[in-house]
């Protein structure tokens, strides 16, 4: 097995020395749980452009990473905060990406789709009114349905900014749900994942915060397919679940917990639309068909490796885990780069990327030994460390 010098966290740089990869056990739906990865895009890294300022994607192989998830039994999660939706990527390339998506989702037998629908083509300026979301959301969701899309309505940063009070929220959703076409899945996106929803639903307390989504998915029920919740609380997560009304799914973003929160429990299970199912889908998917068999212990085996991994790609400040989930993908050979929409490859530290590998070997996630070590070694030069 191959050895490189990595750094650790004291300043020295120590010998490591790679494990044998684990060769998961294939799995196809259906699982009996809902399962979407949120998918990353792959840059185009020879684009002459601006990358802080103009986004350029390389799409034969962001469409080649998604056929990837859905032949592991995955569904994907399109255009969303993983696909750095709002952080690099802009809306009019956001729909080109839910277009090519969506396009190749009907060439590929059982595959499942939902994309993201927002406001951010609307500047959160402080002259920016309730109404003015209204129609920015209706006119992503319009552009969504043309398209034949099923719709995750994505939080809004221009909402949280012009919102009043939580009454603006249950007016603003009410309108959205009482328009679209088929039942939608509501993403509260939590402000360690974006700053800029802080305060989300008109209470900063998460509490009083809760209190209020529940009303309007109450009140909304029968247009919501479920909620994926990305706070990182598992305690509010499960409380929350057991408040939606009958037929309304939680759908897990707890990037943390989320082998208990999908196992569940005697009242309950949350399904999954998580980020790190893109880094961890071999894992992710032959767990998923372990639990629909009924074997829980080996369920947890599969992940328990995984959430180390997921806790240190996910750290604070949480926002840049985009960082880690792409690497992986360049590890294994997904791409053939580690560069990033808006030059994000720059976000963690060459310490925090050291750690990532050490976690990726120990959870049996490097596919490759050998390649990986070679990239990494690569990586690593460019940042000092040979």
């Amino acid at each position: 097995m191959p050895t490189l010098n990595l750094p650790t966290a004291d300043g020295r740089l120590a010998s490591y020395t790679t494990r044998p990869p684990v060769s998961f056990p294939a799995a196809s739906p259906p699982f009996s749980r809902i399962a979407y990865a949120a998918a990353h895009v792959v840059p185009d890294p020879l684009a002459d452009n601006d990358p802080w300022l103009t986004p350029a994607i390389d799409w034969d192989r962001t469409i080649a990473f998604r056929k990837y998830l859905w032949s592991l039994g995955l569904g994907v999660a399109e255009a969303m905060d993983t696909a750095q939706r709002g952080m690099g990527l802009d809306w009019g390339t956001s729909l080109e990406l839910i277009r090519s998506s969506l396009d190749a989702a009907r060439e590929v037998p059982g595959a499942v789709i939902a994309s993201g629908a927002g406001t951010d083509h609307l500047e959160p300026t402080p002259d920016v009114t309730v109404d003015d979301v209204i129609r920015a959301y209706e006119e992503q969701c319009a552009a969504v349905e043309k398209l034949g899309g099923r719709i995750i309505l994505m939080a809004s940063r221009a909402l949280a900014k012009a919102a009043r009070s939580p009454d603006d929220y249950a007016k603003v959703y009410g309108r959205i749900l009482g328009n679209v076409k088929e039942p939608v899945i509501i993403h509260w996106l939590g402000d360690m994942f974006d700053p800029a929803l802080a305060g989300y639903w008109g209470h900063a307390d998460l509490g009083d915060a809760m209190a209020v989504a529940v009303d309007v998915i109450t009140d909304n029920a029968a247009k919501i397919d479920g909620v994926k919740i990305s706070l990182l609380d598992k305690e509010r997560e499960i409380a929350m679940r057991r408040k939606l009304p009958q037929g309304v799914r939680m759908y897990t973003g707890d990037d943390f917990n989320y082998a208990e929160l999908i196992a569940g429990d005697a009242q309950g299970y949350s399904d999954a639309l998580l980020g790190i199912f893109d880094a961890i889908a071999p894992a992710a998917a032959a767990a998923l068909g372990a639990l629909t068999r009924g074997e829980t212990a080996t369920f947890h085996d599969l992940l328990r490796p995984t959430v180390p991994l997921s806790r240190h790609i996910f750290r604070a400040p949480t926002r840049f885990y985009k960082t880690g989930v792409v690497f992986m993908a360049y590890l294994n050979g997904l791409q053939d780069h580690f560069t990033m929409v808006g030059g994000q490859e720059s976000a963690r530290s060459t310490v925090h990327l050291a750690e990532l590998f050490r976690l990726a070997d120990a959870a049996g996630l490097l596919r490759d030994p050998d390649q990986a070590a070679s990239r990494m070694r690569a990586v690593m030069a460019t940042r000092g460390v040979h």
